[in-house]
């Protein structure tokens, strides 16, 4: 009765000497008083047995439930929204912790995971996506577009100094014996190899369209052959069928109403089937202009990267500025100067901003003039911007175009901020680094002067 007086006293239970060795509740004459039930051994020995099937049992009841709680989300997809909602919830309060109620310790622990996190993302992500848009303006400025330049002009100087050999050739006169084929021939073949040469120098091509440029250039070579040898021939008729054999070598020609030069038949088919000269540089005009306007679009890549870094960018900021104004009220630092160090990338984020939608909308205006390129270029027009050098030439002449994808690219960009995009990423991973530093030092300074007892 002494234990049951000390338990009245205490509130806690006494454990006797037989309770501590048995590990079991020792029952006295008590319990007969109180109610309770009298526990023989044969009710420890069914307590044991119920205590080793206790965890199969257990286990097959937590599977029961999992299963029946499957159930319920598959059956109701509100609570799979709960669960969503629940989840972003916490993540909010972990990323985002208020320091109303909450512990110094605690408060800079938190902010000392989340902001040099929020700092890597956002940099990270948009130095991806900035790097990538100004690397395609630089790939179509540098690479694609002189080479589409170059392949139109070579297609056109071809057809200029085809017909300029068939009126020579087949002039009755003979002046082709006395004088030879004309000076603007030979200007045009001599523009055309150099064209096709400069495609290759460029770096636009893959290594498949590089060899597909060597046979065109190899066929080139046996063009010119067969009009040269039309040339020495004095024979009219044989002059006539080798001209036609060089004709069909370099295209198919229709005769198109208002203009003075044959022209040659649109392609059919792709560098695996075309067969003459213009076809298979229309082919490489054709892979260039599709990579082209995949580089000018938006990826789906870069506009992931552009909305994850937005959030973490307005994150991050906002996330510091709380940050300042903690420390200042609870460690009455008026202002960190690592932390504002750390902020001051972040002015130069809406610059960086334009820059890539500016280049965005220069890629977007050169598709058009690429598309003239491939498709509105011909010789009329080309021989009358030749004629007409001091007068205004036609706005579908390749010059022309070539000015216009210049100008565009250009304009689509600051030139004070080439050469920025590599280090975007970089800045954000020091800026962490500094974050992270100087909250580490604030926090180990507080617990070093904390007080042994004190709230912290």
């Amino acid at each position: 009765m002494s234990g049951a007086r000390d338990r009245h006293r205490t509130g806690h239970q006494v454990r006797t000497d037989d309770q501590l060795h048995t590990g079991h509740r020792l029952h006295t004459d008590d319990q007969l008083h109180t109610g309770d039930q009298l526990h023989t051994d044969d009710h420890h020995t069914s307590h044991r047995l119920r205590t080793a099937n206790r965890p199969r049992s257990g286990t097959r009841n937590q599977a029961e439930r999992a299963l029946r709680g499957l159930r319920a989300v598959g059956a109701d997809g509100t609570a799979v929204g709960a669960v969503a909602a629940e989840l972003a919830r916490r993540l909010w309060r972990y990323a985002w912790p208020s320091p109303t109620g909450r512990r110094n310790r605690a408060y800079l622990r938190d902010r000392l995971i989340a902001l040099p996190l929020l700092s890597v993302i956002a940099f990270g992500a948009f130095g991806w996506a900035y790097a990538d848009v100004r690397g395609d303006s630089a790939y179509l400025r540098d690479h694609v577009a002189p080479a589409l330049v170059d392949l139109a002009d070579a297609r056109v100087s071809l057809q200029i100094a085809q017909t300029e050999a068939r009126r020579a050739l087949l002039d009755e006169d003979g002046a082709v014996e006395l004088s030879g084929l004309s000076e603007r021939y030979r200007t045009r073949m001599s523009r055309a190899t150099q064209s096709l040469s400069q495609v290759a120098q460029h770096g636009a091509l893959t290594v498949s369209e590089q060899q597909k440029l060597g046979v065109v250039s190899g066929l080139l070579v046996d063009y010119s052959g067969w009009i040269n040898r039309a040339q020495a021939d004095s024979d009219p008729t044989l002059r006539e069928a080798e001209l036609t054999y060089a004709q069909s070598m370099l295209c198919e020609t229709r005769q198109a109403d208002g203009t003075s030069y044959p022209e040659c038949r649109p392609s059919t088919g792709t560098t695996a089937t075309a067969t003459t000269i213009v076809d298979r540089i229309s082919a490489l005009e054709q892979g260039l202009h599709d990579r082209l306007e995949a580089r000018a679009a938006w990826g789906g890549g870069v506009l992931a990267a552009l909305a994850v870094s937005a959030v973490a960018f307005v994150l991050l900021a906002v996330g510091l500025a709380r940050t300042v104004v903690f420390l200042r009220h609870r460690f009455r630092i008026r202002l960190s100067l690592p932390l504002v160090v750390a902020a001051l990338p972040l002015a130069a984020t809406p610059l960086l901003a334009t820059d890539a939608v500016l280049a965005y909308d220069a890629q977007q205006q050169v598709v058009p003039a690429a598309d003239g390129l491939s498709d509105k270029t011909s010789p009329d027009i080309e021989t009358l911007a030749e004629e007409q050098w001091a007068g205004k030439p036609s706005p579908r002449a390749i010059g022309v175009l070539e000015s216009s994808i210049k100008d565009e690219l250009a304009a689509g960009r600051f030139g004070f901020l080439d050469g920025v995009a590599p280090f975007v990423t970089p800045v954000g991973l020091v800026g962490a680094a500094v974050i992270g530093g100087a909250l580490h030092a604030y926090r180990r300074e507080y617990l070093l002067l904390a007080r042994p007892g004190a709230a912290s």
